[in-house]
């Protein structure tokens, strides 16, 4: 690493020159929803109401072949590295993006869904997590890592919670939570009240007040653990931020579709301040119609620099991958990509490298 002039060219090495580019590392991108890339477009399954528009997307995923979700994750990996995004952490319920990213050669961290809000269905969500943790584990590499999400707290009970924070502390496995998205979780958790909980109550669920936020309410059950990845963190308070940095938790900043379901702006500051590690997801594409992660960038109202590193190094940091990818140095992974920008446009990503190997490319002399 560094000017030609220094570097030795080993024997029967690839030569490959772009003038006028841009030599960075790879992005990374912190919060991912690939499975669902055939439903992307965003506008055509917006719905005004936050739990109507997951209803849609839970309806549409029940009429998905588990085909139809590979080729989905198989176009969205290949996606993110047209738009030079190296690294993803994907959250799904299918398994489908894992199986793609070890056909591919891909690198992330796929943490598995699991759902259960009646206590009453802790065992057979427990064992159904259990059962797809099986069979992907095998799928796992140096670069591909799988993990555990229990989804959120209006999906999610107590019991299901605890049991999948000793299960992931017992399997060693990472951990990924929506957490503190919109003021309907926080009066679901709070007060017991709120859209959500009179959906569950509907469907015969009890449902208690926890008088607490819906931070304090899963660090009281230990799902923050170290390392915890806590996906979205809008409705949080100075509070909240010391908890998570007590835990050791990391943040996943999704701002285009916290503004797209108008769920309001992260506290991005209060996360700078208390040093939580922090990085930048696009979500799913049927929230924001595409992977465009310096949009997202743009969104979180970073400059230029600070963009640089919220996309590379400290979206490493925040999946705990920083000794490894996130920056171009000698000993770390070769995740880099090369673009050119033209004046007022987006970057055009030239090539893209995932641990040494060419992943996307469009141009080279």
């Amino acid at each position: 690493m560094g000017p030609n002039v220094q570097v030795p060219r080993p024997l029967r090495a690839q030569s490959l020159h772009f003038p006028d580019a841009e030599l960075l590392p790879g992005l990374v991108n912190c919060h991912t929803h690939l499975e669902l890339t055939h439903l992307g477009g965003g506008a055509q399954h917006r719905e005004p109401e936050f739990l109507k528009w997951i209803r849609r997307i839970r309806e549409l995923k029940e009429r998905t072949s588990p085909e139809a979700f590979y080729e989905a994750a198989v176009a969205g990996v290949r996606d993110c590295w047209a738009r030079g995004i190296t690294c993803i952490a994907e959250t799904g319920s299918t398994g489908a993006v894992m199986r793609a990213l070890r056909d591919l050669g891909g690198r992330g961290i796929v943490y598995q869904e699991v759902f259960g809000p009646d206590r009453a269905q802790c065992a057979a969500s427990m064992l159904e997590l259990e059962e797809a943790v099986l069979q992907l584990r095998g799928l796992a590499t140096s670069q591909l890592v799988l993990g555990v999400s229990p989804h959120a707290p209006y999906t999610v009970s107590a019991s299901l919670y605890e049991a999948v924070a000793a299960y992931a502390r017992r399997e060693r496995l990472p951990v990924a939570v929506h957490l503190g998205e919109s003021k309907e979780e926080t009066e679901f958790v709070r007060d017991g009240a709120g859209p959500f909980a009179d959906a569950l109550r509907g469907r015969g669920i009890s449902i208690e007040p926890r008088h607490a936020s819906p931070v304090a309410y899963l660090a009281g059950l230990g799902v923050l653990q170290r390392g915890a990845l806590c996906i979205h963190c809008v409705q949080v308070s100075p509070a909240d931020v010391e908890l998570l940095r007590e835990a050791g938790a990391t943040v996943a900043h999704c701002p285009r579709s916290n503004s797209a379901h108008r769920h309001g702006r992260m506290p991005l500051e209060l996360f700078r301040k208390a040093g939580v590690p922090l990085g930048i997801g696009t979500d799913s594409v049927v929230s924001v119609g595409d992977l465009d992660l310096w949009a997202e960038a743009e969104a979180a109202g970073l400059a230029a620099a600070g963009a640089l590193r919220a996309l590379t190094i400290e979206g490493a940091r925040a999946l705990g991958w920083e000794a490894e990818i996130g920056s171009l140095e000698v000993g770390k992974a070769a995740d880099l990509l090369v673009q050119t920008v033209q004046p007022s446009n987006r970057p055009t990503v030239q090539l893209t490298v995932v641990s040494g190997r060419i992943v996307h490319q469009i141009s080279a002399t």
